[in-house]
């Protein structure tokens, strides 16, 4: 099995409506250690990226997500924007002119998008952030696309890596952005850059089931 374009532009409106669902809870997360305002931001900006994508539904992958990108980045505020912006445009750029994504491709998308997420957030393992989730996620998916598995299983093991992964945020001291300013007082928090990365690894699996 493969990843369709069809399939991409589901997960992206698939992935809009859940952020709306799930707005009030991220700003939630957000209020104990941030600026309480990442649902808000995460729903404008693929609620933007929704209303772009029938421009753009029967171009490649790769102009697919990097539009997707800089829509994210143009329309979200806040240090989610710039990170979600950079991962879409860098795995577009990687995946120019592909019509379907097998497990090197998704190798390939994984492995771009998080190395934009370090480029501009300059995180490290145990910074309490998103790179918590995409880290491990990225390990796990080049290796099972080396070993074989399916576009399915890598997804599907993604999100038991993702999930497993934003329960470690909480005993974390959170080392960058707004939630660093208050040292300790950040443990026993959900980081929640972590929580909307994997809201969107669950959307994709659910896109291929």
């Amino acid at each position: 099995m493969t990843i369709s374009k069809d399939q991409i532009v589901s997960w992206m409106e698939k992935t809009a409506g859940v952020m709306a669902e799930n707005k009030a809870f991220l700003t939630e997360l957000d209020a104990a250690i941030g600026d309480a305002d990442h649902g808000i931001n995460m729903d404008r900006g693929f609620s933007k990226v929704v209303e772009k994508l029938p421009s753009v539904s029967d171009k490649d992958i790769g102009t697919l997500l990097k539009t997707v990108g800089m829509t994210l980045m143009s329309s979200v505020g806040g240090a989610s924007g710039p990170l979600y912006g950079t991962f879409f445009m860098k795995a577009g750029m990687g995946l120019m002119k592909k019509e379907e994504l097998d497990a090197g491709g998704l190798s390939t998308l994984m492995e771009e998008g998080v190395a934009g997420i370090l480029q501009r957030g300059r995180a490290n393992l145990g910074d309490k952030t998103m790179y918590d989730v995409w880290a491990p996620v990225l390990e796990g998916v080049k290796a099972g696309a080396a070993s074989g598995k399916s576009v399915v299983e890598l997804v599907e093991e993604s999100v038991v890596t993702a999930e497993k992964a934003v329960e470690e945020t909480k005993p974390l001291q959170a080392k960058k952005g707004r939630a660093s300013y208050l040292g300790e007082r950040s443990i026993g928090h959900q980081d929640p850059g972590a929580t909307s990365s994997a809201l969107i690894l669950k959307t994709l699996l659910g896109v291929l089931k």
